[in-house]
């Protein structure tokens, strides 16, 4: 225990020490997305009857911050370690696979939670949504933060080079979280991209999420729930796997 609550501390200071750049910067961008999208949008796009479009922003921008810094914290800890040799000192230390996973995967989620809590804090000026589900809000924001760090895991141990990151950021990541809703309900968009939406699991991450706040969303929330679980399950048994064999980190 006291092992992988060592390294899940190291983490989390990893992040915090810089956290103008981890935390307070992505707030930033979130509330830049904010102010153009709404002052651009609002009154001309209608979401739902009773929400107002910059009201239905609000949550799809924090699950994005949530999902893209939970990533960003295991996957640059991990490259960044690999490339300047510092993480053989956590390979010297007695910690199983799944000491590495925890540690990794849980300092990933509360810096995401950080994010999301500071991109709320500052959004809801603008316009405060409703809190239908709360419960459904801490679920999808955890699972999500879970997965994302997890996913972060697996391209973290696969890029032995910051240009391979950055290109598994711009390629997967991001588009994925750009037409996952965030900034449009999917009833707006044809029926062939509507079939192509559903196959983004990040699309039931922001949809479950954001029934939360509104008790309205464009498939079930049990739908969402049980994709967004079976993804993560997946994907965490995937980066457990990769870290039991040392994957690109043991000669």
């Amino acid at each position: 225990m006291i092992g992988w609550q060592t390294l899940f501390y190291k983490e989390v200071l990893r992040f915090w020490k810089v956290g103008f750049q981890t935390v307070v910067a992505p707030v930033l961008t979130a509330v830049l997305y904010l102010l153009i999208f709404g002052h651009v949008l609002e009154g001309h796009v209608k979401v739902y009857d009773r929400i107002s479009y910059t009201a239905f922003l609000v949550p799809g921008l924090v699950m994005m911050s949530v999902l893209q810094n939970s990533f960003a914290n295991t996957s640059s800890s991990l490259v960044q370690g690999k490339i300047m040799g510092s993480l053989v000192f956590v390979l010297l230390a007695p910690l199983s696979h799944w000491g590495w996973f925890f540690a990794y995967v849980g300092s990933s989620i509360v810096r995401g939670l950080a994010v999301g809590l500071g991109v709320f804090a500052v959004t809801s000026w603008f316009a405060t949504p409703d809190f239908a589900a709360p419960i459904w809000i801490v679920l999808f924001a955890v699972m999500g933060a879970g997965m994302l760090g997890a996913l972060g895991v697996i391209a973290g141990l696969w890029a032995e080079k910051f240009d391979q990151m950055a290109a598994f950021q711009n390629f997967v990541i991001m588009p994925m979280t750009f037409l996952s809703g965030v900034f449009y309900s999917i009833r707006s968009l044809s029926p062939f991209w509507q079939d192509v939406s559903h196959l983004n699991p990040f699309f039931y991450m922001i949809d479950g999420f954001r029934f939360g706040f509104f008790g309205v969303s464009d498939v079930s929330p049990w739908l969402s729930l049980a994709i967004v679980g079976t993804a993560l399950l997946i994907v965490s048994a995937v980066a457990v796997h990769l870290l039991r064999i040392g994957y690109k980190i043991r000669g």
